[in-house]
């Protein structure tokens, strides 16, 4: 029973004790939540007053901008009203000088009517005491002059006369002695033969092969004539055509840095030259173009001026010279005013037929005349050029130029030599005589022109008529050619018929 009553009490006490513990704890969570909102009203009312400081503080900054700038606005007012009132001012000046300005040309007019008015009052008056008008006065007054001065008037004239032609005189000579001084470099004439270094005599050799087959094939494909001497180092291609030496040359050098001569390989390697030299052929005339200032030029046109760079004439490269009168033909052509262009265009254009004259007939200029119509040259370069042997006459100041410098350059000492001109020709006519002939596949004149080597067509020309033909061919070079000693004509096909030439 007391362990029954002791266990309630014990629970009704335990109860209280919580109760009491409970309502502690709830009074301190007031008394927290009490202090945390006065904190935070504290708090509240410091950002409160923080924010209005800040407020007022940018306000005063902006307030101070404001002002500033509405200076400046004022200061730039009162600038601009100054500058309003210095522009009426000199406006108002500007004004009043016009003003006067105008009054003085009133002025002027005025004086001069009344200078007129008196100048026409004295000439009436003397037309009156002179009982002539001033129309007749003046005939009357030349006719006197003229009757006493006339034998000072004609030896007056007769002075300029002379004077002005010593003067045009000196001036043509000036103008021409300059374009010669200015444009006078060095010519090297042309040979007719070209050596090839080789790394040692062992490949003479090779080169000439065995019975002489490797020779053979070069110069059949080549056209050249190849000199192996005791000359050692060095073999010589030798031929009157430099196209033709060119492309042996090539050939050659390259046989022997490839080191397998043989007869096949000899015309491969020929092949490969000739397309290198019209490589060659196609820079030197685009070179020559660019050096002259010559440009939109059709560029068939350029391949076949680059072809003048293997020409010669009596001993002068046919480029280069065209190159220096085309120089020469703008020196002229500014110093007289004509057309520098055209003037420098005819010049380079003048030989340009020459490139292919042993292909085609007709003389040098007409087939020049051709190459350009039918390319589409400028009608006023081919006036210029076509007259510079005088075939056509003198349409233009450009075309007097292109003859002029066309003589100066080929006339002047050390230019040209007229022997080696008429050697070329006399090799050029051989081949051409032997060219004439039907079956002919080519020629070549070779061993300085003491020899024609001619290659038939075999489907066209039997052995017996290969005899014939060269029988032929030297009975034409004796008739129509003049020629010391003998001239061989060969005539290869299958076998080789020689006949001469005496």
């Amino acid at each position: 029973m007391l362990l029954a009553l002791a266990g309630i009490f014990g629970t009704a006490f335990g109860y209280f004790l919580r109760w009491i513990t409970s309502l502690g704890r709830r009074g301190s969570l007031e008394l927290e939540v009490r202090q945390k909102l006065l904190e935070a009203g504290e708090e509240a009312k410091n950002i409160t007053k923080e924010a209005d400081r800040q407020a007022k503080k940018e306000e005063e900054v902006r307030l101070g901008n404001q002002k500033e700038h509405e200076g400046k606005i004022e200061k730039t007012e009162a600038r601009l009203i100054k500058k309003e009132e210095l522009l009426d001012k000199r406006q108002l000046d500007m004004e009043k000088q016009v003003e006067k300005v105008k009054e003085k040309i009133e002025e002027i007019k005025e004086i001069r009517e009344k200078a007129e008015e008196l100048e026409q009052n004295k000439r009436v008056e003397l037309e009156n005491v002179a009982k002539l008008s001033s129309k007749d006065a003046k005939e009357e007054l030349f006719k006197t002059i003229e009757r006493q001065s006339e034998e000072d008037l004609l030896v007056r004239m007769q002075k300029m006369e002379s004077s002005g032609a010593e003067k045009l005189e000196i001036k043509a000579r000036g103008i021409l002695t300059s374009a010669i001084h200015r444009l006078g470099n060095s010519v090297s004439s042309d040979t007719m033969a070209t050596t090839v270094t080789i790394p040692s005599d062992e490949v003479k050799g090779k080169i000439i092969g065995k019975e002489g087959r490797n020779i053979k094939a070069f110069e059949r494909a080549t056209g050249v004539d190849v000199i192996i001497d005791d000359t050692p180092g060095v073999i010589t291609i030798s031929s009157f055509d430099p196209v033709r030496r060119q492309i042996a040359r090539v050939a050659l050098e390259n046989l022997i840095i490839d080191g397998r001569i043989q007869p096949v390989k000899i015309e491969e390697s020929v092949e490969k030259a000739r397309e290198e030299i019209n490589k060659t052929i196609k820079e030197k005339g685009e070179q020559a173009a660019y050096e002259c200032g010559v440009f939109n030029l059709d560029p068939r046109i350029i391949l076949i001026l680059g072809r003048l760079y293997f020409r010669t004439s009596f001993g002068q490269n046919v480029l280069q010279h065209s190159i220096e009168m085309a120089h020469i033909a703008a020196v002229l052509a500014e110093e007289l005013g004509a057309n520098v262009q055209v003037a420098r265009a005819g010049a380079l254009l003048h030989d340009i037929g020459k490139a292919v004259d042993h292909e085609v007939q007709g003389t040098h200029v007409e087939i020049g005349r051709r190459i350009l119509q039918k390319f589409g040259a400028d009608e006023a370069i081919i006036q210029a050029m076509q007259s510079h042997h005088e075939e056509y006459p003198y349409e233009t100041t450009e075309s007097i130029i292109v003859q002029v410098a066309d003589a100066i350059s080929g006339g002047r000492p050390g230019a040209r030599r007229n022997s080696v001109e008429n050697y070329l020709k006399r090799l050029g006519d051989l081949e051409a005589i032997a060219n004439s002939f039907p079956g002919i596949d080519k020629s070549y004149a070779i061993q300085a022109g003491r020899e024609v080597r001619v290659f038939v067509k075999p489907e066209e020309i039997s052995d017996l008529e290969a005899k014939k033909v060269a029988r032929e061919i030297a009975l034409r070079i004796e008739n129509e050619l003049k020629y010391p000693g003998e001239i061989r004509v060969n005539v290869i096909r299958e076998s080789r018929v020689i006949e001469f030439a005496r």
